[in-house]
């Protein structure tokens, strides 16, 4: 097993999926109130590994039947990242938000995992970055995608089972605005040096 490429894709994984957004913090807010924080967390994880999945092993087929798709995609998944970092540095100027506990009653188990469904399958976003851009990362590593994509889904469950059961201790942290800029600031250079290494491939 080729330990470096599985650490690469571990590294990878988190660092696309650290980026707040609703699916994020959806997770927190369930860690907060202590609500079903196991099947949300699962539900989660068993997603991005499926969406990895296909990313690692469908992607470079289609590569090769069309080889321009390759250096669009990077090209396309680098002028992204540069976009998202740009968004996200902007967040971070502008931003006065705080995340917020609403003290409201209990969803049911059915509702929940619904809407945490939705969070992770209809945000287009979860695809260009669990599909397309690890999946073209994957091709980086010929004959280790399979250490690529473990690595990618390690990443996932530590990611989000951490952010679910370590949510009450972040509770104090995120109710200011500032430790959300100061997050999306960090994600902004993220995701830059991501952009970086994906042109340096090519």
């Amino acid at each position: 097993m080729d330990f470096s490429t599985y650490f690469t894709g571990m590294t990878m994984g988190l660092s696309l999926i650290v980026a707040i957004g609703a699916q994020n913090a959806f997770i927190l807010r369930q860690g907060l109130r202590h609500e079903y924080v196991f099947a949300v967390c699962l539900a989660c994880s068993l997603s991005d590994a499926v969406l990895i999945v296909i990313g690692v092993t469908s992607l470079k087929q289609v590569v090769d039947v069309l080889p321009w798709l390759d250096p669009a995609m990077r090209y396309g998944g680098t002028a992204f990242l540069v976009w998202y970092g740009a968004k996200s540095l902007l967040s971070a100027i502008r931003s006065t938000g705080a995340l917020s506990v609403a003290n409201s009653s209990s969803a049911s188990f059915r509702k929940t995992m619904a809407m945490c469904l939705a969070l992770t399958w209809l945000n287009p976003h979860v695809y260009l970055d669990t599909v397309v851009l690890l999946g073209t990362i994957a091709t980086r590593f010929p004959g280790h995608q399979a250490e690529f994509a473990a690595g990618a889904m390690t990443g996932s469950f530590l990611f989000f089972f951490s952010l679910g059961y370590g949510a009450t201790r972040l509770k104090s942290i995120f109710s200011r605005p500032a430790s959300w800029r100061i997050l999306e600031a960090i994600i902004a250079c993220v995701m830059w040096l991501i952009a970086f290494k994906l042109l340096g491939g090519m």
